[in-house]
């Protein structure tokens, strides 16, 4: 992915930066959305896996919607052009202020996750006079057989309403004016790359939409969200998911009625690859039982994995500078400079042998990277640098 004229221009830029190739985005968005209008699909991006403003830009152009978890999120979806009626605003705690923001925007959704929400929305809507629409957020129960720390549809997550509630929920609906139920919305997990998972959730929703109608509500969109996966192991082979391969798995099992919208909240495949985070090597570090390579980036501009143990790739840049790449390879566990026994990107890594001040990349960091990055330690807040100035 990276040529002689990108580690070039790296080695004269302060690290750590995260890198985002901009032409690699575009393409996957366009894959995307070209695999989506085939059946029709509605895709939103959610936001919460990279809010960058050059790719919130992207995004925006390439027609996708606004998926947002946060107040914050729907403001800034819609100060930067996305079309309100293109907005849908989920998470488990929405406070008042943040509902009430949403309200006097419009947006085309909230999707409510319990019964005691549907009651606080009705009454800061009726407040305004305003009549909120609403997809109601249902726990399926249906395992996505992903890290146990980013499932988000069992019965033993905090999000959503369970199935055993739906009779309350439709009976709290039924009692609020100032909602209008269009539709229901479920979301399964995140990194989910078995697609039979997929088919399992759909089988799912028809069994819940068939409920519904049969308690006289009319269901206008089934919003199946997210979840679905990358390949970090090989970030260049497979830069862009197969996102034909994953809507032909919706369009086969879920059941639609005429005039059912199907809305997708897509993160992780649209961003993940684009984006990498670049680092130097401070010090090498070679003991009897194990050898460390310090970087001067750590879990404060990644965390990912010492919050998931999550894999990603790791190339030494310099090397591949190098005419025939000459270097042996040894192992290191890779570490960053934080206070922290737990900053640590990968032990045992096998790598060329490095040097102080080679540059180490650490590949498919654009979801949910620069957005968790913090000021522990008081460290600076990572910056950006980009393939097209």
């Amino acid at each position: 992915m990276f040529n002689h004229q990108d580690i070039s221009r790296f080695e004269s830029i302060e690290t750590p930066f995260y890198y985002y190739d901009l032409d690699l985005l575009r393409r996957t968005l366009a894959a995307c959305k070209m695999a989506a209008d085939q059946y029709g699909f509605h895709v939103h991006y959610a936001m919460k896996a990279n809010f960058n403003p050059r790719v919130l830009d992207a995004v925006r152009n390439s027609g996708i919607g606004a998926d947002c978890v946060s107040g914050n999120e729907v403001k800034k979806a819609a100060e930067i052009g996305f079309d309100p009626g293109n907005i849908v605003f989920a998470g488990v705690g929405k406070s008042d202020r943040e509902i009430n923001d949403a309200l006097g925007l419009d947006i085309f959704s909230f999707n409510v996750e319990s019964i005691q929400e549907l009651g606080v929305l009705n009454g800061l809507a009726a407040a305004r006079n305003k009549i909120a629409r609403v997809a109601i957020r249902i726990n399926p129960n249906v395992d996505a057989h992903t890290h146990h720390n980013i499932t988000t549809g069992l019965e033993e997550n905090k999000f959503g309403i369970n199935t055993w509630e739906l009779a309350e929920c439709v009976k709290e609906l039924k009692q609020s004016p100032n909602l209008e139920f269009i539709g229901i919305h479920f979301h399964i997990g995140s990194q989910v790359t078995d697609l039979e998972v997929f088919k399992s959730l759909c089988l799912r929703v028809n069994d819940i939409r068939n409920w519904f109608e049969d308690h006289q509500l009319h269901i206008r969109v089934l919003n199946v969200g997210g979840g679905l996966g990358i390949d970090y192991h090989h970030p260049d082979e497979k830069a862009i998911v197969d996102f034909e391969a994953y809507f032909k798995v919706f369009d086969q099992f879920l059941e639609r009625r005429h005039g059912q919208e199907v809305h997708f909240e897509l993160g992780r495949a649209l961003v993940a690859q684009c984006g990498n985070l670049v680092s130097r090597v401070l010090y090498v570090k070679n003991g009897q039982k194990k050898n460390f390579l310090v970087l001067d980036a750590g879990m404060t501009e990644l965390i990912r994995p010492m919050l998931y143990q999550a894999y990603h790739q790791m190339e030494n840049l310099s090397v591949l500078k190098l005419a025939g790449n000459e270097r042996n390879t040894t192992r290191y566990d890779v570490v960053g400079p934080i206070c922290e026994s737990t900053d640590c990107f990968g032990k045992e890594v096998e790598m060329p042998v490095a040097r102080r001040n080679d540059l180490i990349v650490i590949r498919s960091a654009g979801a949910y990277g620069e957005v968790m990055a913090s000021g522990y330690n008081l460290r600076d807040r990572v910056t950006s640098v980009y393939s097209e100035s």
